[in-house]
C-alpha cells in the first residue's frame, strides 16, 4: 500500500485553488497534489503559474479535460470543485475510473441527480466524502453529541439565523455562472448554506414538511439572496431557518430546545439552559399558575481544534489508507440538498411541500427557470479571491 494519496483537483477556481495550496503547503498529512484540470484556459494558466511554475519540484500536471486527468494514472483520488451541476457527473466518471472522490458542497443541484451519484458510489465502492468542513467545528460537534445523547430531552424547536454570509455584487460578478439558474442552480441556499442545511439535518434530522419564501432582493442576480423557511417535524417540533447574503452586520445563531432545556450557539459562545425537571412533568404536576421549571444557565467551554477543510481531507486520506472514519460520507450530501430543494419548491409553488419532495416536479420547475436564465454580460470571467474570508 502507498503511504500517500495522490490527488487530482477538478476545477481550479477559488475553492479548488485553496485546496491545492493546502495540499502543496503540507497541511494535509499523507497527501500530495499530482494533477489539476479545468476547462477554462485562464484558470489553467493561473494553475501553471501558481502551482507548478512557482514550485517546479512539485510536478503538478495540468489537464484541460477531467477524463484525461482521470485516466492519466497519476492520481488515486479527486477533489470535485467545479460549478454545482457538474458535481454528480464528474463524481460518477471518477468512480468508473477507480478513483476515490471528495466532493465540494453541494452534492448537486437536484436530488434526482444526486441519487444517481449515490447509487454509483454503492456500485464502485470507492471512498466517497463530502466537504462539510463545518462538521469539524467543536461547538457543533458538542451540540450534535448532546442532542444525540438526549441531554435536551425530546426535540421541540430549532431556530437558525445565518445572515453573516454577506456577499457584495463584486462576488456575483466574479464568474459568469454565479447568480444564475443555468450556471449555479440556486443562490444562498445552494452556494453558502449547504453547510448550515447539513448541520440542521445532522443535529435535528429531516422535517416532514417545509413552507418557505425565497426572494431575489438585494443583488443583480436571478437566484435567491434572502430566505425564510418554516419546518414541521413528525413529533410536533418546529424549525425556522433564515438566511441572506445582504445583511450587514449579519447574525450567526443556532438555538435548539427540548423538554429538558436548550442550547444557544452565537458569537463563539455555547450556552446551556438546563431544566431541573422535564417540562412535560412540570406541566402536569405543578400547582402554580405562573412560573416555569427551575433552570440553570452555564457556558460550555469549547475545546479542541477546528481543522476545517484540511481536517476533512486528512480524514479522507486516512480512510483510503487505513480505513478510518470520514467527517461526512458523500452519500449524506443528499439530505441537506433535500432541504434546499424543498425550500425552493415551496417558494416556487407558494405552498407547503412534504418531504421527500416530488423530484420530477422539482426538476420541471427548475428547468423553467433555467430556460429563462441569462449569462450576465460584462462580468469578470476569472477572479481569484482569498477564500479564507468565507470560512
Amino acid at each position: 500500500m502507498n503511504d500517500k494519496v495522490r490527488f487530482g483537483i477538478a476545477g481550479i477556481g477559488n475553492m479548488g485553488g485553496a485546496h491545492a495550496e493546502n495540499i502543496l503547503g503540507g497541511k494535509v498529512k499523507n497527501a500530495e497534489l499530482a494533477a489539476v484540470c479545468d476547462i477554462n484556459p485562464d484558470r489553467l494558466a493561473w494553475a501553471e503559474d501558481s502551482l507548478t511554475g512557482a514550485r517546479p519540484a512539485d510536478s503538478v500536471k495540468t489537464f484541460a479535460d477531467a477524463d484525461e486527468m482521470y485516466g492519466s494514472g497519476l492520481i488515486d483520488a479527486v477533489i470535485i470543485a467545479t460549478p454545482h451541476y457538474s458535481h454528480p457527473p464528474l463524481t460518477i466518471a471518477a468512480f468508473k475510473k477507480g478513483l476515490h472522490v471528495m466532493c465540494e458542497k453541494p452534492a448537486g443541484v437536484y436530488t434526482k441527480q444526486v441519487r444517481e451519484m449515490n447509487a454509483a458510489a454503492d456500485i464502485y465502492k470507492r471512498v466517497f466524502g463530502m466537504m462539510f468542513n463545518q462538521r469539524t467545528d467543536p461547538a457543533y460537534i458538542k451540540i450534535h453529541d448532546m442532542v444525540s445523547a438526549g441531554e435536551l430531552g425530546e426535540f421541540r424547536r430549532v431556530n437558525i439565523i445565518i445572515t453573516d454570509w454577506y456577499r457584495p455584487q463584486f462576488y456575483y460578478d466574479s464568474g459568469d455562472w454565479r447568480g444564475t439558474w443555468a450556471g449555479e442552480g440556486g443562490g444562498v441556499l445552494l452556494n453558502q448554506c449547504p453547510h448550515n442545511l447539513d448541520l440542521w439535518q445532522w443535529i435535528c434530522g429531516l422535517p416532514k414538511s417545509v413552507t418557505a419564501f425565497c426572494k431575489s432582493m438585494w443583488h443583480n442576480i436571478e437566484v435567491e439572496d434572502d430566505v425564510t423557511a418554516y419546518a414541521d417535524y413528525e413529533n410536533g417540533a418546529t424549525g425556522v431557518f433564515v438566511t441572506s447574503t445582504a445583511d450587514a452586520p449579519g447574525t450567526n445563531r443556532f438555538e435548539i430546545s427540548g423538554t429538558l432545556g436548550k442550547l444557544v450557539y452565537e458569537g463563539g459562545k455555547l450556552t446551556h439552559h438546563k431544566l431541573s425537571i422535564n417540562e412535560r412533568e412540570f406541566n402536569r404536576t405543578t400547582d402554580k399558575a405562573f412560573g416555569s421549571p427551575p433552570c440553570t444557565v452555564s457556558e460550555i467551554k469549547i475545546t479542541g481544534g477546528y481543522p476545517q477543510h484540511c481536517g476533512v481531507l486528512e480524514k479522507f486520506v486516512n480512510k483510503i489508507l487505513y480505513g478510518g472514519e470520514l467527517v461526512a460520507d458523500g452519500r449524506e450530501g443528499i439530505r441537506g440538498l433535500l432541504l434546499s430543494n424543498a425550500i425552493h419548491l415551496s417558494s416556487w409553488l407558494g405552498r407547503t411541500v412534504s418531504l421527500p419532495i416530488d423530484e420530477d416536479l422539482f426538476y420541471g420547475e427548475l428547468q423553467k427557470r433555467v430556460k429563462n436564465s441569462k449569462i450576465k454580460a460584462g462580468v469578470r470571467q476569472f477572479v481569484t479571491n482569498d477564500m479564507s474570508a468565507t470560512f
